[in-house]
């Protein structure tokens, strides 16, 4: 992949994410205003945080991360566009069989998967909300996956619009029967649970159509068990397990936050914040490195390699290491102004902006590890990812698990960051064997502590000027004109310290978007 084309791919992947994300803040925040942090809002979350979870651990995280290698190289080797429809079939297959069946036991068994993801909601009636809810919207797993699996074949194609936008759609959906069934009086937890099957069943179509055009119309069907699904299937179960392990200690946060009343809601609403700055950076540089890495290590482009992975750490840093910064800087001005309206009250606003400052400091190491994967991922290793995630695991456990007797519902958010930097510097520690191609350059690590530098600065601005501005955050009318205010000096800021002291040149940004 060109330079041009894995620029271009990033832009595109960013920007349709950046997209999906300002709809899930609208999304959010009327689920916040309409519910709050009360038992019908972590009812739905938990639910619909089901087939997310089984979805990024059959999909997105063991069987995408096997399956683009593998079909990177069927199109850029020797072999025929045509067997690299058949394996794309195949796979196709195999994952919505085992899907199905999956779907059919999740139904029976989800009132212990209730209690497995939030077993403090035992006895109360969250509990028999969430497994209605559940019910509802599990099939969303089979749609969804489906859908990752045909957008992983996009992006190995080189093509992301399809792959990209599809996401959009669930917001869409999301804020629109909200609306409706605002108007029509419909039950909430009802109306949000119907539409994330709804929405799938239409994220699934854009892909599916996108890939039918690009030759490769897959069709459901009775699967084959062939070498190369085996192959598939072989080298996924490390990375299935290594995925299982990462949704365990999402899993840890959930348990600790149900036996605290509101701290699922807060939590959810934290994750949303950042999850901006991860999901328009960090996912899509992964989404485009990865298959970009495994065509060059194929073709034996080392350096071309070496310098895909720089530019990408490079980027990513310089876009979230600043985001960072400012979830710290300013939790409390922004969850005042995105959420605190209608049901969702002060006490949840401190609460939420506490839980946002501490995911902001891991907020790098969430991105890096988006960076650093696909070295190992496109090697087809999946197996040291599964050890580094045992050890996440541990952390996460340690931390969540033992400090919450002392310091709450919080722990949980602690746990998560602590795990995610220790991921990171297990991923650096191995990668260290890899040789030239997952080595840093000189350009990187100059321009990195320039770059922690310029956000530093910037924090320190945006901390001094929200303390000024605080009083005004009391008046509705002046909520968003001061969030603007910060925003806005916060980019000045940052980006004319850093083209000042050389973290990054301004015309670099300019000329990418351009590409």
């Amino acid at each position: 992949m060109k330079p041009i084309r894995l620029m271009s791919g990033f832009l595109t992947v960013g920007g349709w994410t950046f997209a999906s994300r300002i709809l899930g803040f609208l999304r959010d925040m009327a689920i916040a205003s309409m519910l709050g942090a009360g038992p019908v809002a972590e009812a739905f979350l938990v639910a619909f945080s089901l087939p997310n979870m089984f979805r990024r651990f059959f999909a997105e995280g063991a069987f995408n991360m096997a399956f683009v290698p593998m079909f990177s190289k069927k199109l850029e080797g020797d072999e025929s566009q045509e067997k690299a429809r058949v394996f794309a079939q195949d796979a196709f297959a195999a994952l919505g069989s085992t899907l199905i069946v999956f779907t059919v036991i999740a139904q029976v068994f989800m009132p212990a998967l209730v209690l497995a993801m939030a077993s403090g909601f035992a006895g109360d009636e969250r509990f028999d909300l969430a497994v209605l809810y559940g019910r509802i919207a599990f099939p969303y797993i089979l749609l969804i996956s489906l859908a990752a699996l045909l957008s992983g074949l996009l992006n190995a194609t080189g093509k992301f619009f399809a792959a990209a936008a599809a996401p959009v759609a669930l917001n869409i959906i999301f804020l629109g029967a909200l609306g409706l069934g605002y108007l029509l009086g419909w039950d909430p937890g009802l109306t949000l649970s119907w539409s994330v099957p709804i929405a799938g069943l239409i994220q699934m179509g854009i892909v599916w159509r996108a890939a039918a055009a690009e030759g490769f119309r897959l069709y459901p069907r009775l699967p084959r068990i062939t070498p190369e699904v085996k192959r598939l299937a072989i080298i996924a179960g490390p990375a299935a397990l290594a995925g299982g392990v990462v949704q365990v200690n999402l899993l840890i946060g959930r348990q600790v936050a149900s036996y605290f009343e509101g701290a699922v809601a807060w939590l959810n609403y934290a994750d949303r914040l950042y999850q901006l700055p991860l999901g328009v950076v960090g996912v899509a540089i992964g989404v485009v490195l990865l298959p970009d890495l495994s065509r060059r290590l194929r073709a034996g482009d080392t350096s071309g390699g070496r310098d895909a992975l720089n530019r990408a750490a490079e980027v990513s840093l310089a876009l979230t290491v600043p985001a960072a910064v400012a979830l710290v800087a300013i939790p409390d001005a922004l969850v005042t102004v995105l959420f605190q309206r209608g049901a969702f009250e002060i006490s949840d606003t401190s609460a939420t902006a506490l839980a946002v400052a501490v995911y902001g400091l891991g907020l790098p190491a969430f991105v890096l590890q988006k960076v650093l994967q696909p070295l190992f991922f496109a090697r087809e290793d999946t197996k040291r990812p599964f050890y580094i995630a045992l050890a996440s695991l541990a952390i996460n456990f340690g931390m969540a698990v033992g400090l919450s007797p002392i310091i709450g519902f919080i722990a949980a958010a602690w746990g998560t960051t602590l795990a995610g930097w220790g991921t990171v510097l297990l991923l650096w520690f191995m990668s260290r064997k890899m040789g030239e191609a997952a080595q840093m350059d000189a350009r990187f690590q100059n321009r990195i502590v320039r770059i922690v530098l310029a956000s530093l600065a910037m924090g320190a601005i945006l901390y001094g000027l929200n303390a000024i501005l605080l009083p005004l955050l009391a008046n509705p009318a002046w909520k968003l004109p001061v969030l603007l205010a910060l925003v806005g000096t916060g980019m000045v800021s940052y980006f004319g310290i850093g083209q000042l002291i050389g973290a990054f040149r301004l015309s670099e940004f300019k000329r990418n978007l351009k590409r």
